[in-house]
């Protein structure tokens, strides 16, 4: 795959997309060439460039199924429908991956998509091997498996149709209401303790939200499709995600509280983590939209970092550490206790009814919910 002619890094570099997260595109760690703009004399730096369009591009998967080794992530395995993600989230850690493909963790990863075409067939396969031991799969470790593209495309709904029929668990974790599209699926699953639902809500205000994370649903949005998806008997939590220092650390109680009164019954949060090129993004981001408080939150970072942007030990990347993060810690506990998240919770998936399905049981399982 060729790389694209990309902008600079830089402050200076052209801000004109409209509902694009990232203000620039810089070169993936992995790539061989790099661009730089140029003054040809014709006054082309001054011009605004066109809108940014998105191209989607199917991917054949060789397999579906992610296993996850990391101590400090509460799941073994994963399936991620998309690479790249349109909602655009400027804090977006999944954005360096992009750079496996030769292409840009910035612009591109919001606006150059790839969907697995063969998702469903892949996964169905990988099921019925011999020997498959079942543990619970999660959808959106990476990207959003209901980002813009899905209304169209289905994978994530195919994907949720195939553990529907072998009697899988699942977790999602989302901040986009189209999820509410599945509640069809996803109530039959529930029924059998095989589906649970993460709404991630970052924000309450929706001016923040514009920049910070641009093509997601709208808190109020979220807020309506978690009411929703609870009230049909799925279990359903929050993520307050990512928590941002001098950003959005003065929201933590009002997200539980809205939450709590939405229906959720847990609550999680981590903290914001900048690895690779997602630093550089974020910083421009920063000293962009917010150029009064940009320090003060890089400082409150590095304090949470052990004087670090970004530190990998998995025993802190969720959480950090020192006096900051230990506050945030405190707050958030106190805040679950306060709305009754501490004393809520869901029974854990069941993994025990998984079953490869037989034609026999197909009918069986369709002429039960006929009745």
């Amino acid at each position: 795959m060729s790389s694209p002619a990309r902008n600079p890094t830089g402050r200076g570099a052209n801000r004109n997309h409209a509902g694009r997260g990232a203000l620039t595109n810089p070169a993936g760690r992995f790539e061989s060439q790099s661009a730089e703009r140029a003054d040809d004399g014709w006054g082309s730096l001054e011009e605004d460039l066109p809108p940014l369009s998105t191209t989607v591009m199917p991917e054949q998967a060789r397999s579906i199924i992610s296993r996850n080794r990391s101590p400090d992530i509460p799941f073994e395995q994963s399936i991620n429908p998309y690479r790249g993600c349109e909602h655009g989230c400027i804090y977006c850690y999944a954005r360096p991956s992009h750079a496996y493909l030769n292409l840009s963790p910035g612009l591109d990863f919001e606006t150059r998509l790839f969907f697995k075409a063969n998702a469903a067939e892949r996964l169905e396969k990988e099921l019925s091997r011999p020997g498959y031991r079942c543990r619970a799969i999660t959808l959106g470790a990476n990207t959003d498996p209901y980002q813009p593209i899905e209304k169209r495309l289905h994978v994530t709904r195919d994907i949720l149709d195939v553990l529907r029929r072998f009697h899988h668990p699942v977790t999602i974790i989302t901040k986009s209401a189209l999820v509410e599209r599945d509640i069809d699926l996803l109530a039959e699953m529930a029924r059998e303790r095989l589906a649970k639902v993460m709404f991630s809500i970052t924000t309450l205000d929706n001016d923040l939200k514009r920049t910070l994370e641009p093509r997601t649903a709208s808190p109020a949005a979220r807020l309506r499709a978690l009411a929703a998806v609870s009230a049909a008997g799925v279990p359903t939590g929050v993520m307050v995600a990512p928590i941002i220092p001098a950003v959005n650390d003065g929201e933590i109680e009002a997200i539980l509280e809205r939450a709590a009164e939405a229906g959720v019954q847990s609550a999680g949060y981590t903290m914001l983590r900048l690895p690779y090129a997602l630093k550089d993004l974020f910083e421009e981001w920063l000293h962009t939209h917010l150029p009064l408080r940009a320090e003060h939150v890089l400082n409150l970072i590095r304090d949470s970092r052990g004087g670090k942007l970004y530190d990998a030990d998995f025993r802190t990347r969720l959480h950090g550490s020192g006096r900051y993060a230990e506050l945030i810690a405190q707050r958030f506990r106190l805040a679950k206790r306060r709305y009754g998240l501490a004393r809520r919770g869901t029974e854990p998936l069941d993994a025990t009814r998984f079953r490869v399905p037989s034609a026999q049981m197909e009918l069986w399982d369709q002429a039960k919910n006929l009745t």
